[in-house]
């Protein structure tokens, strides 16, 4: 599964850069081979102005402002070692100091000249950013080195660690796909490194590589609301690292206002237009911009399970760890926005291989979505996502048929697997809310529905769900940057996706062998805080009742721990 964003998200109202709002609203789509041609061509379109811009500003005039980017790289780099220096003597005031490191003037002699050798200003220039990542961070910060607000590159890592476990529990019998009634331990770990660098004031590069591994409870099978978003759901993958994501992100201008930000790890872009449309090409996760809640999107400081942390009735285009191609656009104007994407469908229900002609699977997604002022000067939300994929998917009610209905007696159990190469279609809606009550609480909720009919392809067993939630942040028990959540979700599936597994069929993570159908309910809480900077504990609990939707299984407690560190 995709890691989520490394540090909480506040919201469209708290960063305009970092919380995605809608884009386009014309389908792109491409067909058969012209698939990879296009998306290069794309790329090269969106990119051919930021480097033209590179090469004609040069290395700047330096009777000129000198804190845009415009001016070249060595102009805006010096502009960048200034402001951070001006910024210590300012939170030094009379001292002249502030936190690790000595202040010093603007002036002052120790920056690399914009016209040292190349060699030296080279080394000079990653020196002073490494002084500056290591000594120039506040305490309490999220994250360990403190990271340039000016600099066009962009490095940083984070890892997670989640370790699980569950008693013995109660189950009349097991399947190949069961989570096992014993009891069992298990530890996960993602480990991510984010680069990126920003070409102009509109143009940013984003490259995220990965590594997965160790293990989930039974190898992640037998729940539909998984305990731990971080497993990948396929324990014959590699651990070893690999491409989570690249993609070019061009921002078109649309009015004179402009938004401000802080950079995070998946967006350098600090002022951008009011009014814009945002495209973003290349290897992305799409709850990456779609589904996001500032309260319930992020295994690494939130809650772990899968349907508490993405809407689980949301099949979303993806490979086994999560990622796909995919062309999105986003159009912002304020408190409104709306999205689109055109995305890659894995060849098969839950593989790893990505479908590249479009004429035999492709993926769309929509999203509207809306800033409420339900209570003056608290942030609130409301979002609608729809969706629509187009594979070789299996259908509950041919498989049942065809299984019932057989001659020669060689099938034993349903198999959605057989079934002809045909191009079939699965469609869904979404609603998510959030809303601020006061300085500490926070509620959310979550609701889905996908017709059902057709087999779970790329994200999990879901064809129905409901969740609400909370959490409060710790200033009532004088630990103001602890958080504590709760979150109830209950997940369903179709008549005919019961009579499947009541027969006997397995799904890519359910197949108890029978089933005595009962809806999932899943009760998750969570306590995450702060050891030092830059690292992060938890505590979590989930209940599950009916696991994998069987009566005839559980109840089962799965405590938990986390450590997560942001670098």
């Amino acid at each position: 599964m995709p890691n989520q964003s490394p540090i909480e998200r506040p919201g469209l109202a708290g960063r305009a850069s970092e919380v995605r709002k809608p884009g386009a609203l014309l389908p792109i789509r491409l067909t058969g081979a012209s698939a990879a041609t296009g998306l290069a061509m794309l790329i090269c379109v969106l990119l051919a102005p930021a480097v033209q811009l590179r090469a004609q500003t040069g290395t700047g005039d330096s009777s000129k402002p000198e804190d845009e980017y415009h001016l070249g790289y060595d102009a805006g780099y010096q502009a960048g070692l200034r402001a951070a220096k001006e910024k210590l003597v300012t939170e030094g005031g009379a001292t002249g100091t502030s936190g690790n490191q000595p202040a010093t003037t603007p002036e002052d002699s120790s920056a690399p000249p914009a016209t040292d050798a190349g060699s030296s200003n080279a080394a000079s220039r990653i020196k002073s950013l490494w002084d500056d990542m290591v000594n120039h961070g506040a305490d309490n910060q999220d994250t360990v080195f403190h990271h340039s607000q000016t600099s066009p590159f962009w490095l940083s890592a984070q890892a997670n660690f989640i370790a699980q476990l569950h008693p013995r529990f109660h189950a009349q019998y097991s399947g190949p796909n069961s989570l096992d009634h014993a009891e069992e331990q298990s530890v996960s770990r993602v480990v991510t490194v984010y680069t990126g660098f920003q070409f102009d004031d509109s143009t940013e590069l984003v490259l995220d590589a990965e590594s997965s591994g160790w293990s989930g409870l039974s190898q992640g099978l037998g729940l539909a609301g998984f305990v731990d978003l971080d497993v990948v759901r396929n324990p014959q993958l590699s651990a070893e690292p690999y491409l989570a994501r690249i993609w070019l992100h061009k921002v078109i201008r649309l009015s004179d206002e402009n938004v401000e930000g802080e950079r995070t790890p998946l967006s350098l872009l600090t002022t951008l237009p009011a009014r814009r449309i945002d495209i973003h090409v290349g290897k992305v996760s799409l709850p990456d911009f779609f589904d996001l809640n500032s309260v319930g999107s992020d295994s690494h400081l939130q809650f772990m399970n899968w349907t508490v942390d993405n809407n689980g009735a949301w099949d979303y285009a993806a490979d086994t760890r999560g990622y796909t191609y995919a062309i999105v656009l986003e159009y912002y104007d304020h408190d409104f926005a709306a999205r689109f994407a055109e995305a890659l469908e894995p060849t098969v229900a839950n593989g790893i291989n990505l479908e590249w002609n479009l004429q035999n699977a492709h993926a769309e997604n929509y999203e509207l979505e809306y800033d409420l002022h339900l209570i003056p000067g608290k942030f609130g939300a409301i979002r609608v996502l729809g969706f629509t994929n187009y594979a070789n998917m299996g259908d509950y009610h041919f498989a049942i048929d065809q299984f019932e209905n057989q001659k020669n007696r060689t099938l034993t159990v349903p198999n959605i697997e057989e079934h002809p190469g045909t191009q079939a279609l699965k469609y869904g809606v979404g609603l998510n809310f959030e809303q601020q009550l006061n300085e500490q609480v926070r509620v959310f909720m979550r609701a889905g529905w996908n017709e059902g009919q057709h087999e779970s392809w790329a994200y999990t067993e879901v064809d129905q769900t409901a969740l609400f939630g909370w959490d409060v942040r710790g200033d009532w028990w004088h630990r103001p940057n602890d958080k504590w959540g709760v979150a109830f979700v209950v997940n369903g599936i179709s008549r005919r996706h019961r009579q499947y597994l009541a027969l006997g069929g397995l799904g890519f993570l359910l197949g108890d062998g029978n089933l005595s159908y009962g809806p999932e309910e899943i009760m998750e809480t969570y306590y995450n805080f702060p050891i030092t900077r830059g690292l992060f504990g938890a505590f979590d609990v989930q209940y599950i009742n009916n696991p994998g939707y069987n009566r005839a299984r559980g109840p089962v407690i799965v405590p938990g721990l986390r450590l997560h560190i942001e670098l």
